[in-house]
């Protein structure tokens, strides 16, 4: 192959790895901070006005309670699963850019240099914690199907998990770079 057709594809793959790890874990963060509450805070305020509705409409004898009481927000709920999935589907496409990538970046790194054991460990604590997070995000995406009273705590934790094994993940990622770049130069 042509050195310069392998800096490029080396280089796309890079950067696929790091958009799809990115997309993932940077949709992780907006998702739990700004959309979660804001459906949750949204939601209170919908139960809220419709206790406001059932009171007024006891003490108004005009209407019955049934009449006052409509269900709390169902384009509310239908937003949140609409989101919830689409969301879902994006890590399932990250999930497959950063598999055939990092397989890609693996062996590349591996046979460019000798990199030594510190890669090595690194190396494989970076794809054990990443393999985790595959495991709890196609897990979370089981339990989802199940009715709500019936998932796992796990389901609800499992989040959070991503976002902090993500997180863990980008962190070894950049220990991976200087290593390897210090074992380019000769540095070690």
């Amino acid at each position: 192959m042509n050195p310069l057709a392998i800096v490029i594809l080396r280089d796309v793959m890079r950067t696929i790895h790091v958009l799809a790890g990115g997309v993932w874990i940077g949709g992780s963060v907006v998702y739990l901070l700004a959309i979660a509450p804001a459906f949750s805070l949204a939601a209170r305020r919908a139960r809220l006005r419709q206790a406001r509705q059932v009171a007024a409409a006891t003490e108004n004898q005009g209407e019955t309670t049934e009449q006052a009481a409509t269900p709390i927000a169902p384009e509310l709920r239908e937003a949140s699963a609409t989101i919830a999935a689409l969301f879902r589907r994006l890590v399932n496409i990250c999930m497959g850019a950063l598999l055939i990538s990092g397989v890609y970046l693996i062996f590349d790194r591996l046979t460019t240099t000798t990199v030594g054991v510190a890669y090595i460990v690194t190396l494989v604590a970076k794809v054990a914690l990443a393999l985790v997070m595959f495991g709890l995000a196609i897990f979370q995406a089981q339990e989802a199907r199940r009715p709500a009273q019936k998932r796992s705590r796990l389901w609800s934790l499992a989040p959070r998990l991503i976002l902090w094994l993500g997180i863990a993940v980008f962190l070894l990622g950049a220990v991976l770079t200087s290593l390897f770049e210090s074992a380019l130069v000769g540095i070690r």
